[in-house]
């Protein structure tokens, strides 16, 4: 596969997968190598050692409260977004006591949807729009009548973006329904943190789940942030490291990649927001050229994603075309299971067979060139050509 060099680290020819994982920021690697070069480092030791890595900790958490307008003690570090996720349901659950109906959107990803399948109470579903949208009048009507008695205190799981379409959720106003039913609101907000303003206070949330790899920070790092009082217990134990709530010796060198990721983020969101005319000049393209369909093209998304599909061209023939060609691109959540299926999003809006089945998904971050987006319609244009031909001739 062509490699080319671009800010400090080598790339495939054309990266369109920064949903899956961005690769890593120079400001990331330098806050990673700065700890390296620390030595040993717990942040619990009460030696001199300990205290540099617990100033190392904390600071990154005061980064990451500044970003998302949270005070840096409501934060507690993971060692990803998938436990973040975890830690807010099973510990939401502990923390009510297990009473309480967890009202999951169809549109969550797995780490969110197979905690609540593993939380031991009820799971209800938020249905979604055609749009993309969790249905908010639907959701209403729900918990008008919500039986507190016999359901305990509904508590909604929605992300903020979809890591599939990109599509923005109406969060404030969803969980401004909850709040007033008494219940709770939990979002993913790990595709959203760093590509669009995110503000718990705002949101309304009471629970949020950030990870570093989606932004240009390392593996291995993730954070939920707690409205202060909101129910939350510990789901494993042993040392009482962050607070209590998540015990284990803190990864600092990606807890400081994390928080160098943070800053560097929130610098560049303008430029983020700035890749919306390129996708939407490459979908455009592809609408006239390659006869594809764009989901959630009508409605707000993240400016970096575009998912679209043909009708008949499976999305595993298109992903694996598109690596030959030099293209990296996923299909369904690409971290999940490493393998091509069926788009379970898509299929929750209402899409068909066929469309769910051909569906893949483009995104674009930090590291992006403007040339990228020409460079992903050439190679998908291609393909098609060939591969719609040959089977055709067959």
């Amino acid at each position: 596969m062509p490699m080319a060099r671009l800010a400090g680290y080598t790339r495939p020819m054309i990266y369109a997968d920064h949903n899956a994982t961005s690769p890593l920021r120079p400001e990331a690697r330098a806050a990673m190598e700065a700890v390296f070069d620390l030595g040993p480092v717990n942040p619990s030791s009460v030696h001199s050692a300990g205290r540099k890595a617990r100033s190392v900790v904390e600071t990154a958490r005061s980064a990451l409260g500044g970003a998302i307008g949270s005070r840096a003690e409501d934060i507690v570090f993971t060692s990803g977004g998938t436990e973040a996720d975890a830690l807010a349901v099973h510990g939401a659950v502990a923390g009510l006591g297990g009473k309480c109906t967890l009202i999951v959107s169809a549109l969550e990803h797995e780490a969110v949807g197979r905690a609540a399948a593993h939380s031991g109470v009820p799971v209800e579903t938020a249905y979604v729009t055609p749009d993309g949208f969790v249905d908010l009048e639907d959701l209403g009507r729900r918990l008008k009548t919500w039986d507190h008695a016999l359901k305990g205190t509904p508590v909604l799981c929605l992300m903020l973006a979809n890591n599939e379409t990109g599509i923005l959720q109406p969060v404030a106003e969803a969980a401004a329904l909850v709040r007033e039913a008494g219940g709770l609101t939990l979002c993913d907000a790990i595709q959203g943190l760093g590509k669009v303003p995110v503000n718990v206070g705002l949101l309304g949330v009471d629970y949020l789940a950030v990870s570093a790899h989606k932004i240009g920070g390392p593996q291995g790092a993730g954070a939920l942030w707690r409205r202060a009082g909101a129910p939350l217990k510990a789901v494993q134990y042993g040392g009482g490291q962050e607070r209590g709530l998540r015990s284990g010796t803190e990864n600092v060198a990606a807890i400081a990649g994390f928080g160098a990721a943070v800053e560097a983020a929130m610098r560049d969101l303008p430029k983020y927001e700035g890749l919306a005319k390129h996708r939407d000049a490459m979908e455009t393209r592809l609408e006239a050229e390659g006869g594809v369909i764009v989901t959630g093209k009508g409605s707000p998304r993240l400016a970096g994603v575009s998912n679209f599909a043909k009708p008949g061209f499976p999305a595993e023939t298109q992903v694996m075309a598109m690596d030959l060609a030099g293209v990296c691109v996923s299909a369904g959540s690409a971290c999940s299971s490493g393998k091509v299926k069926r788009s379970l999003v898509l299929m929750a809006m209402g899409a068909g067979d066929a469309l769910a089945e051909s569906a893949i998904r483009t995104s674009f971050g930090w590291s992006t060139l403007p040339s990228d987006f020409d460079g992903v319609a050439d190679a998908w244009l291609k393909a098609a050509e060939r591969i719609i031909a040959k089977e055709a001739s067959v």
